[in-house]
C-alpha cells in the first residue's frame, strides 16, 4: 500500500470530483497505465502486486489533479468479468477507453462502446504500445474511427523514434510541444517541421470542437483563416467532451510517463462533475419512473451498493456511490432493491486515498466511498433516506451461461460448502448456484476464467475444498408404446407373509402432460384400500427412475386386475406390486425410452460469422428455426439444441465469432434422445 495522498482529503463540493472508469481489453496496457497515473501522483507510491482477485475486480483509487479529486474506478478487461465493468461504468461518470495500438479494438471492447454511447458517458481514449512492432499512430486512430464512429479525434501527436519511444507530444489544440527526449516535460512551440502534422489532423479536430462551441462566431472566423486562441479552443473542446460528443484520442507510453500529463488533464478540465453527468433513474415501490435523483448534497439521501465483497475475517465491505443527498456514518437508512425494503445501519465511512481507506464522518452527492458490515445489503441495492422509498434502476448483469458442476472432497467441506456459497453469490452477483436437480451442485459462471476464480476463492478465502465433476444432463424416461405388465410380490417366512398382485397396463402421453392413474378394477379384485398403495408404488418408481434412473414422465397407468389375500396382503406389499409391476412394463428401446432437455438458443453475431454460427449449431443437433437482423447489422440466428450439447457453448462461441457472439437460452421442453446416444446412459 502506498503513502497517503498530502492534500486534504474532505470533499466539500461535487465540482471538486471527478469520478472515472478505466475499460480496456485484457493485454491493452490498462494496468499499467493506472500505475503511472497512481506514480505521477501519490507520493511514495510503489506499485500493487498482480493477483486473479485485483486483475478479475473492479478496485477503487484516487489521486488528485488540480483542484480536483479523481477517482478511479479499475475494471477487468477479460470479458468474463463484464459484471464488474458495468457496476463500473454505473458508478462513473466518465470512461477512459484504453486501446493498445498493437492489436487495435477488439469486440468485447466495441460492445462497450456501444453500451456507453446509449448511457450517454462522456469519454477519451488513451493509445497505449505505439513502441510495438509495425504500429503507427495514424493506423490506430483510424481502427479507433471506424470501430467507434463518430466524434473520436486526435487531441494530441506523438512523434517517436526508431525503437517507437516517444520522444514528444504535440498538442493538436494549443500546436505546442512537450518535448520527453531529456526524460521530464518540457513544453514549447512547435515548429515548421510539425505543420504537415497539424495541417492533417488538426482541422477535423477544431471543427468538432467548434460544432460544441457555445460562440456561434468562432465557426465563422475559422472559415475566414482567422487564428482562434487555443485557450478557448480547449475549454471548448473539454465541454465537447464533457456531452459526450468529442472523444479526443491522447498517446500515451505508460512504463515511462510519456502523455500522462496530458490525460490527467483532460480528466481535470474536461470530464464531467457529477452535478453535470446525469444520474440514473429512480423507481417508486410501483416501479413508476421518477427520473434521476438530484445531484445535490442538501438532496434526500439516495446511493447506490456498487460491488460487494467478503472476507472470512473482515466481513463485508460494500462500495457505495452517493448520487444524491449527504450518506452519515452511524446513521440509520432505508435499504431497498425491486423486491424487497428494510432498514440498515450504517457503521464507519471510508474513502479511497491513493490506495488506502481513510475514515470520514459523511460523503456528498457524487462520492463514492466504502462501508464495512453491512448486514443486508447487496450489489445493486439503493440506500436512501428513511422517509424516501425509492430504488435507483438497476443496471443489466449478464446472464451466467457456463455450467460447472462441484463437490466437496470431505465430509468436513461437504459441511462448510452452504455457507461459503452463500458468500459466494454474495460477493459476485455475476455467479449463480443452481441445486435445483437434487443431484448435483451447478455454478452457472461467465466463462472459465470466471469459474477458475470461484474455484479459487472456494479453497483460498473460504478454506472449502471442491473438485469438478462430469456436468450430469437432467434427462428423462418415458413410454413409448402400449405395454401391460404383473406386479407379483408374495413371500411366506413364518407368521403373516407378503402377498399382492396387480395387473397394470401403462401406455405413453403426449409432452408435457405428467402422469395418470386410473382405477378400473372390478369386482374388487384389489380391495378399495390397497388402490392407492399400488399408485403409490408406482409413482415411487417414475420418480426413482424405471430403466436408466432417471425420473419417468408423461405416462398413464391403469390398474385394471389383481389378487389380495384376507391376512397377507398390506400396504406395503401393494406398493411393492406396483413398483415390480412398472419395472416389468418398461422395456429399454422397445417400451421405454430416453428424454433429453432442449433449450431455446438465440445466437446474436456479426452477419460475417452466421454461416459458421449456424453450421455449428447443426453439428450441435440443434434444429435451426430461423434467421433475422437488428439495427447493428447484426444476425440473430434461434434454434432449439440439447442442453448436452451446451456445455462449453459460452466458450465455443466466443472463439467462433472472435468476441462478437452472444447468445440466451431457456427451457423449451423434452424429445427423444436418439438411441445411439442413450446406449451409454442405458449401460451407466
Amino acid at each position: 500500500m502506498s503513502s497517503k495522498v498530502n492534500e486534504s482529503t474532505q470533499v466539500t463540493s461535487a465540482d471538486q470530483l471527478r469520478n472515472v472508469v478505466l475499460v480496456g481489453a485484457a493485454g491493452s496496457g490498462k494496468t499499467t497505465l493506472l500505475e503511472q497515473l497512481l506514480k505521477s501522483r501519490v507520493p511514495g507510491y510503489r506499485g500493487e502486486k498482480e493477483s486473479p482477485e485485483r486483475a478479475a475486480a473492479l478496485f477503487l483509487t484516487s489521486f488528485t489533479a488540480g483542484p480536483a479529486w479523481v477517482n478511479v474506478l479499475d475494471a477487468p478487461g477479460h470479458p468474463d468479468f463484464v459484471g464488474e465493468l458495468r457496476a463500473g461504468m454505473r458508478a462513473a461518470d466518465a470512461a477512459v477507453f484504453v486501446v493498445s495500438a498493437a492489436d487495435g479494438v477488439d469486440a468485447a471492447t466495441a460492445s462497450l462502446w456501444q453500451e456507453a454511447t446509449e448511457a450517454n458517458l462522456p469519454r477519451a481514449i488513451a493509445l497505449t504500445k505505439l513502441d510495438a512492432g509495425r504500429t503507427d499512430f495514424i493506423t490506430a486512430l483510424d481502427n479507433c474511427q471506424q470501430v467507434f464512429g463518430a466524434g473520436v479525434q486526435a487531441s494530441h501527436y506523438p512523434y517517436v523514434d526508431d525503437d517507437g519511444r516517444i520522444l514528444q507530444v504535440l498538442s493538436l489544440v494549443s500546436t505546442n510541444l512537450h518535448d520527453y527526449a531529456g526524460g521530464s516535460r518540457v513544453d514549447g512551440p512547435s515548429g515548421a517541421e510539425h505543420a504537415e502534422v497539424l495541417d492533417e489532423l488538426r482541422p477535423p479536430l477544431i471543427e468538432g470542437i467548434i460544432q460544441e462551441s457555445e460562440d456561434d462566431a468562432m465557426m465563422d472566423r475559422y472559415l475566414a483563416g482567422d487564428e482562434i486562441d487555443g485557450a478557448s479552443l480547449y475549454a471548448d473542446m473539454c465541454r465537447a467532451v464533457a456531452s459526450a460528443n468529442l472523444y479526443p484520442v491522447v498517446p500515451v507510453q505508460a512504463h515511462n510517463g510519456v502523455g500522462i500529463d496530458e490525460l490527467i488533464s483532460l480528466i481535470e478540465k474536461g470530464f464531467p462533475t457529477p452535478s453535470l453527468h446525469p444520474n440514473p433513474d429512480l423507481l417508486n415501490p410501483q416501479g413508476e419512473s421518477l427520473g434521476p435523483a438530484p445531484a445535490a448534497p442538501d438532496a434526500p439521501l439516495v446511493a447506490q451498493v456498487i460491488r460487494t465483497t467478503t472476507d472470512p475475517f473482515a466481513g463485508r465491505l460494500s462500495m457505495v456511490r452517493v448520487f444524491s443527498g449527504t450518506l452519515h456514518a452511524d446513521s440509520t437508512v432505508r435499504l431497498s432493491n425491486m423486491t424487497t425494503a428494510a432498514e440498515e445501519r450504517i457503521g464507519q465511512l471510508s474513502i479511497a486515498v491513493g490506495t488506502e481507506l481513510k475514515s470520514r464522518t459523511s460523503a456528498i452527492a457524487g462520492e463514492i466511498v466504502m462501508l464495512p458490515k453491512l448486514s443486508k445489503a447487496e450489489t445493486g441495492d439503493t440506500l436512501s433516506a428513511i422517509d424516501n422509498y425509492v430504488t435507483v434502476e438497476p443496471w443489466t448483469l449478464p446472464e451466467p451461461l457456463l455450467p460447472i458442476a462441484i463437490k466437496a472432497v470431505t465430509r468436513n467441506d461437504e459441511d462448510k460448502l452452504p455457507a461459503a456459497l452463500q458468500r459466494l453469490s454474495l460477493e459476485d452477483s455475476a455467479v449463480r448456484v443452481d441445486r435445483s436437480s437434487g443431484e448435483q451442485i451447478v455454478l452457472w459462471t461467465a466463462g472459465q476464467a470466471h469459474a477458475d476464480l470461484l474455484l479459487n476463492r472456494l479453497t483460498q478465502r473460504y478454506g472449502v475444498s471442491v473438485e469438478q465433476e462430469p456436468l450430469r444432463i437432467p434427462l428423462r424416461e418415458t413410454m413409448i408404446a402400449k405395454a401391460t405388465a404383473k406386479g407379483r410380490h408374495v413371500k411366506q417366512s413364518g407368521g403373516h407373509g407378503q402377498y399382492a398382485v396387480c395387473d397394470i397396463e401403462v401406455e405413453p402421453l403426449e409432452r408435457g402432460a405428467g402422469f395418470e392413474f386410473v382405477d378400473k378394477v372390478v369386482g374388487g379384485a384389489v380391495p378399495r384400500q390397497f388402490i392407492p398403495s399400488v399408485e403409490k408404488g408406482v409413482r415411487t418408481q417414475l420418480e426413482k427412475g424405471v430403466i436408466a434412473g432417471y425420473p419417468m414422465v408423461d405416462v398413464r397407468v391403469t390398474l385394471f386386475d389383481g389378487k389380495a389375500h384376507s391376512v397377507d396382503s398390506s400396504d406395503m406389499a401393494f406398493q411393492l406390486a406396483g413398483s415390480l409391476a412398472m419395472k416389468e412394463a418398461a422395456v429399454p428401446g422397445k417400451t421405454a425410452a430416453l428424454l433429453e432437455p432442449l433449450d431455446l438458443v438465440t445466437v446474436t453475431v456479426g452477419e460475417e460469422y452466421m454461416g459458421a454460427v449456424m453450421t455449428d449449431l447443426s453439428n450441435r443437433r440443434g434444429q435451426l428455426l430461423g434467421t433475422d437482423s437488428n439495427t447493428s447489422h447484426q444476425a440473430i440466428i434461434t434454434a432449439l439444441v440439447p442442453q448436452a450439447e451446451l456445455t462449453r457453448y459460452a466458450i465455443d462461441l466466443r472463439g467462433l465469432a472472435r468476441g462478437t457472439g452472444k447468445f440466451t437460452r431457456e427451457f423449451h421442453g423434452y424429445e427423444l434422445l436418439p438411441s445411439n446416444l442413450a446406449e451409454a446412459y442405458l449401460k451407466q
